[in-house]
């Protein structure tokens, strides 16, 4: 079974089979047939790619409804941290967080369901993610959760004095304050 299931409903870890040997290696990163046998039945239609250094943080982002995404996140160089903070309400892992190392070398992806905040930090000397989103981008309905608030207690595992946050993400509001239009709906 590729996916491995974290005690957050809903969101999983995908490790692809990949095929080895003295020519590289060859994996499916992504095939549609597999993800609606484990019940992930949405329709990818945008993808995303972006290039950081070490210690740049970006986050935590998300969309609110009619235009949130499910996204599938995977680093295609370096490792990165990747973070997810539960804001649907009514959910048992509500307002706690997840992270996982994703990495060229270990090729995990991560399924973010809707309903997540998403960010990640840049651990090695530079790195690069790809995700797919199931809904557009829409400016209008962006929302976020400041990176860096108490109540979150986030590890972003990078050296202090050595974070690079943009001036956009620093204003971001704490989690209490974040505006949220997600129901668990188990």
């Amino acid at each position: 079974m590729p996916f491995t299931r974290t005690e957050f409903p809903g969101l999983l870890i995908f490790e692809p089979l990949v095929f080895e040997d003295e020519r590289g290696f060859f994996f499916e990163s992504y095939n549609e047939k597999i993800f609606h046998q484990n019940k992930i039945d949405c329709e990818f239609i945008q993808d995303n790619q972006s290039f950081s250094r070490y210690g740049v943080i970006r986050g935590l982002h998300y969309q609110l409804e009619p235009f949130a995404q499910s996204k599938l996140v995977r680093a295609i160089t370096g490792t990165v941290l990747d973070v997810v903070v539960d804001i649907r309400k009514g959910s048992p892992t509500y307002g706690m967080n997840f992270s996982v190392e994703l990495s060229a070398n270990n090729k995990k992806q991560l399924f973010i369901p809707k309903g997540f905040a998403h960010g990640f930090s840049v651990l090695s000397e530079t790195a690069e993610i790809l995700y797919k989103c199931d809904n557009f981008y829409n400016k209008q309905s962006e929302s976020g959760i400041k990176f860096n608030d108490p109540f979150l207690k986030i590890d972003w595992k990078i050296t202090p004095g050595q974070t690079i946050v943009s001036s956009k993400d620093r204003e971001l509001p704490l989690f209490a304050d974040s505006k949220s239009n997600f129901e668990f709906t188990g």
